[in-house]
């Protein structure tokens, strides 16, 4: 395990921080993670790993970065389209791909990329969840009013699935099935995460904005009329030739959808693999 932490991997692993640092910057600032910048990682880590092919003799070094670039590619499409990831996510993950492979060892490789995944996913989560808890103590007032809004907009139906949770879960506990007791627990739970994620969205991720700050990917709320055409919202957001339009013709502000960013929890993760791979490699040897 401790092979990825060879001579040879540290310009890949330095050079990955870097690139994340920077990503999580724009994202913050900008709302979205340069093309350029995403792909400009891709190109240095395969240079590179084509260097250390020539300079060792080896052409796995390559190879690994080809095959953790299509395993990223492959990836990141299915969170893409299962609408889990921004464009930019979906591209900064795909340039790690060309990174992760840190050993010539498929066994170790393949252990990488699912840690990363799990920390990934496990840190996504915490750090969303923690960032809807300041933006929702920003506008207090505001977000209270939703949620009772909301609460009130399917009371019937939180009602109904907390009664089925109650009796799935009281059923599983005299029988004794307590796998089926903790996901009971869970269903109960679900329908005021679910209500406190709308009110979220409604009071804390819409904002106007002018034509002009608008962005490649930004998701329009509601339908922008120029005159005989409409641009309506999409997930996958304004397309370029949306984006030229609107700031060519449209002279009011304009309701966008805005996103949690996610880009630390890709920095999150990855200095998470490289510590557990270095203080709890006996996790790794487990299966």
């Amino acid at each position: 395990m401790s092979a990825i932490f060879a001579a040879e991997n540290w310009f890949l692993i330095i050079a990955a921080v870097i690139w994340i640092i920077v990503a999580i910057v724009q994202d913050f600032r900008k709302r979205e993670v340069a093309n350029w910048w995403n792909f400009s990682l891709i190109i240095i880590a395969l240079a590179y790993r084509a260097f250390l092919s020539l300079a060792q003799a080896n052409y796995w070094y390559v190879l690994w970065g080809v095959i953790g670039l299509a395993a990223g590619f492959v990836l990141a499409n299915l969170f893409y389209y299962a609408r889990m990831f921004a464009g930019g996510d979906a591209k900064l993950l795909i340039s790690l791909g060309a990174v992760l492979p840190l050993s010539l060892d498929w066994s170790v490789n393949l252990k990488i990329g699912i840690w990363f995944l799990i920390l990934f996913l496990f840190a996504g989560g915490i750090y969303g969840g923690i960032y809807s808890i300041f933006l929702a103590l920003f506008q207090k007032k505001k977000f209270s009013k939703e949620f009772g809004k909301q609460f009130k907009k399917y009371k019937a139906m939180v009602l109904l699935v907390m009664g089925i949770a109650v009796i799935i879960g009281v059923s599983s506990s005299v029988i004794g099935i307590w796998l089926v007791l903790w996901l009971s627990i869970l269903l109960f739970f679900a329908p005021v995460l679910l209500i406190y994620a709308k009110a979220i969205e409604e009071v804390c991720m819409i904002k106007l904005v002018k034509p002009v700050n608008l962005t490649i990917g930004d998701w329009l709320v509601k339908d922008v009329k120029i005159g005989n055409k409409k641009v309506k919202p999409n997930w996958q957001g304004l397309s370029e030739k949306e984006l030229v339009l609107i700031q060519k013709k449209v002279q009011k502000k304009v309701l966008i959808r805005y996103g949690i960013p996610f880009t630390p929890s890709f920095l999150i993760a990855f200095i998470g693999v490289l510590i557990m791979f270095k203080y709890f490699s006996s996790i790794m040897t487990l299966w």
